[in-house]
């Protein structure tokens, strides 16, 4: 059994999957954390989703990421354009 900050310690140095409370979504290579779970993020892809449904992607270097805005982490997740989600019944 894990608790939860040891299994974000194993995720050191490993890319990551992090979905926020926004309609923002984070691939990124955890750099550390602290005792509050902010993050510190490096080689960061930020995807924001549209109101079409689509996703626009942006570059970053390195970032500190609030907990205050974690939904879930995934490790070794690729992100909502590696997902299997399938699209929304209209």
């Amino acid at each position: 059994m894990f608790l939860p900050l040891e299994l974000v310690e194993k995720c050191v140095g490993s890319r990551i999957w992090i979905i926020t409370k926004q309609n923002t979504e984070f691939v990124a290579t955890l750099k550390g954390f602290d005792a509050f779970l902010n993050l510190v993020l490096e080689d960061v892809t930020e995807f924001e989703e549209l109101v079409d449904g689509g996703w626009s992607k942006k570059q970053l270097d390195t970032i500190l990421l609030n907990s205050k805005s974690l939904a879930m982490l995934v490790p070794a997740g690729e992100g909502p354009e590696g997902s299997n989600e399938e699209p929304a019944a209209e």
